[in-house]
């Protein structure tokens, strides 16, 4: 499981000109079941997105999808975890240690 944080390196006016491009992107990795949850950082300067894949090799290829990653609006931070407890409802996502 991993935990990406894209931090906007450019004003929200340049930024929003990609917005729907991004929820675009967002759905499709949504529809294949690698993105869990994401949303906007508060203040709003940028997003976290939850995301499950097979490595970091993979999570990279993601991100470079991004249409914030190719219009160089946002940098990207990765950070891997493996979870080990949940709320019920969620817990078909821990990992037995």
């Amino acid at each position: 499981m991993y935990v990406i944080s894209l931090t906007y390196t450019k004003d929200l006016s340049e930024v929003d000109q990609h917005i729907d491009s991004h929820i675009a992107f967002l759905e499709k990795h949504y529809a294949a079941k690698k993105f869990i949850v994401s949303g906007r950082k508060v203040p709003r300067s940028g997003g976290v997105i939850l995301a499950d894949a097979l490595d970091l090799d993979e999570i990279h290829a993601i991100i470079e999808e991004d249409p914030f990653y190719i219009a160089n609006v946002a940098k990207y931070e990765v950070v891997e975890f493996v979870p080990t407890m949940a709320i019920k409802e969620l817990a078909g996502l821990t990992t037995d240690i």
